[in-house]
């Protein structure tokens, strides 16, 4: 049956009719469907980990308890799980494994906009790359197959357009693979001889990948004029076959590593020049290269940013098509914390203190932006705990009385554990924010450790953040209601004056959690407002001053009362 299919819902429908039965990830995007779209299978376990490390381990083990597994991350959770992957591409797998990674070019949804190609180099582990939705089913099967053939896990690297654009895929019925017996095998044990041999066997592996490589259909050629030669992958073969239709010819990678080598320098000989359109790092160019075939790319195309049919014409130095365009210059919009989010008030009372703020990776980064700009930096998940152990180390009392670590209750579970565990440990006087709003926002709306639910929404286990921290050796502990700015205030000040490790809880659901009942919209008595715009300094976009007076747009207000709180004229109620 035919069905016009987002990418990573194809990517999932692939891994269903492959058979796949285990399914472990964490949230990412552009990745995150891919595990949500297969969690609509009965037939496949699927489960949000803490993070991207263990969500491999367990779809490893999964593997090497004899079903197909996988799992799916964005490109930076691949550096989290970069750990295993190594040992796991020497060790081998029982049976089939497939690694979704999603990276996001043009960083729409990304601290980065590292390309994961570098990890299957380094890793040495093979990396299919779809273009479109049907390859992303189809290319998700073959992962199986390829996994089981060769031993080994095998990528599947998405890309933000590829993840979330729509084409027509032809779904199939469900292959239903039996489970592989496990069997015990000291040679798996990785150290010393075992690791030294694994080693061997995994060059001879890429070895024989390249061969089939030659050869696959998953690399095609597409012979047009022969003018103009393009080697190419991903969105970027869609953008070169739009731009230059049949006056090019084009070699279309689909296994992006191992490549094959007979199969490059064939094509380009019946070209007379060959130009490589890859986004992001010259993984194709530096291999054309290695080849000793002469080619145009980076010196060309940048290698920043995401690519679009535009940009190709514009460096290839061709016109642009006629467009229309819109007179009026359109204001820019900004990305802001929803109107009533739980986080505002804590950035907002962190501004007050002039503290330093080390950041962490969610909705709240927002917290960084006019007007409450109280956001220093970020890193990576997990790194505000860890880093602010380390600056207060530097800084001393000057560091410890002026600096706080901000993490969601999500990204905590993901990494920050270890590090308020560095913070006990090693004493530093270092006080942590823990912004619990009952759900991994950034990316959707996923249950996580801390919420009660699994991924289908079903009672489970449920972390008690107070009990693990107090356990890891925090005596101070705290939870305050972020919507209340004066207790929040007293336990910023409190715990930033203790003489030892400190934890605050700001408790307060997402407002955008399906279900939740908000109270009614407030309203502005015109008679008290003065127009001092002091309501306008939490930079909640529900409220806006017009004529002087503020203005209350009660499609967006929930009733949360923090603006009441900044108002010294009580001209805001319900």
């Amino acid at each position: 049956m035919k069905e016009l299919m987002l990418g990573n819902k194809a990517v999932a429908r692939g891994l269903y009719e492959a058979g796949c039965k285990v399914i472990s990830s964490y949230p990412g995007t552009p990745s995150t469907e891919i595990t949500e779209e297969a969690a609509a299978y009965d037939e496949i376990y699927c489960e949000w980990a803490p993070n991207e490390k263990v969500a491999l381990e367990v779809a490893h083990g999964a593997s090497l308890g004899g079903v197909r597994a996988a799992c799916a991350m964005k490109h930076v959770g691949l550096n989290v799980a970069a750990d295993p992957l190594f040992s796991i591409s020497y060790q081998g797998l029982n049976a089939g494994l497939v690694i979704c990674v999603a990276d996001d070019p043009g960083m729409h949804s990304s601290q980065n906009e590292q390309d994961s190609r570098h990890y299957a180099i380094a890793a040495k582990v093979p990396m299919l790359e779809p273009a479109d939705s049907a390859e992303a089913l189809s290319f998700a099967k073959k992962a199986f197959e390829l996994s089981e053939q060769y031993s080994t896990p095998v990528f599947l690297k998405m890309c933000t357009r590829v993840a979330h654009s729509q084409s027509v895929v032809e779904t199939a019925p469900r292959a239903e693979v039996p489970q592989v017996p496990y069997v015990k095998d000291p040679t798996k044990v990785m150290m010393t001889a075992n690791s030294r041999n694994a080693h061997v066997r995994v060059e001879k592996r890429t070895r024989d990948l390249i061969e089939w490589a030659e050869t696959c259909d998953l690399n095609r050629v597409e012979m047009g004029s022969t003018e103009l030669g393009i080697i190419t992958d991903s969105t970027s073969y869609q953008y070169a076959r739009e731009v230059f239709g049949d006056n090019a010819s084009y070699l279309k990678i689909g296994m992006v590593y191992p490549l094959p080598e007979k199969l490059f320098t064939d094509f380009a000989s019946k070209v007379s020049r060959v130009v490589v359109l890859e986004e992001l790092d010259p993984i194709l160019e530096n291999h054309c290269k290695m080849l000793g075939i002469p080619v145009s790319g980076k010196d060309i195309f940048p290698i920043c940013g995401e690519f679009s049919q535009n940009l190709v014409r514009s460096c290839m130095g061709m016109e642009q098509p006629e467009t229309r365009h819109i007179e009026d210059v359109i204001p820019v919009r900004p990305p802001v914390m929803c109107a009533g989010c739980p986080h505002r008030g804590v950035f907002y009372t962190l501004k007050q203190h002039n503290c330093m703020v080390y950041g962490d990776i969610g909705c709240y980064t927002l917290g960084a932006l006019a007007p409450l700009n109280s956001m220093d930096l970020n890193v990576c998940m997990g790194a505000s705990c860890s880093g602010l152990h380390g600056f207060n180390k530097a800084m001393g009392k000057e560091g410890e009385q002026h600096s706080v670590g901000v993490i969601g209750d999500s990204t905590f579970i993901h990494s920050g554990i270890t590090g308020i565990t560095d913070i006990a440990y090693n004493m530093s006087n270092s006080t942590i924010l823990i912004l619990d709003n009952s759900i991994t926002g950034m990316t959707g709306h996923q249950q996580n450790p801390t919420t009660g639910k699994n991924l289908r929404g079903d009672p489970a286990g449920k972390v008690d953040l107070e009990a693990l921290c107090r356990a890891i050796g925090f005596n101070r502990v705290r939870v305050v209601d972020p919507y209340d700015l004066a207790a929040v205030d007293t336990a910023v000040t409190e715990e930033l004056a203790a003489e030892e490790p400190s934890i605050i809880i700001s408790r307060r659901p997402c407002v955008m959690i399906k279900g939740t009942v908000h109270k009614p919209a407030l309203k502005v008595d015109e008679s008290k407002c003065v127009g001092c715009k002091s309501c306008m300094k939490i930079g909640c976009p529900a409220i806006s001053v017009r004529d002087k007076k503020a203005r209350i747009d009660t499609t967006q207000c929930i009733g949360c009362k923090v603006c009441t709180q900044m108002c010294k004229f009580d001209a805001l109620s319900e």
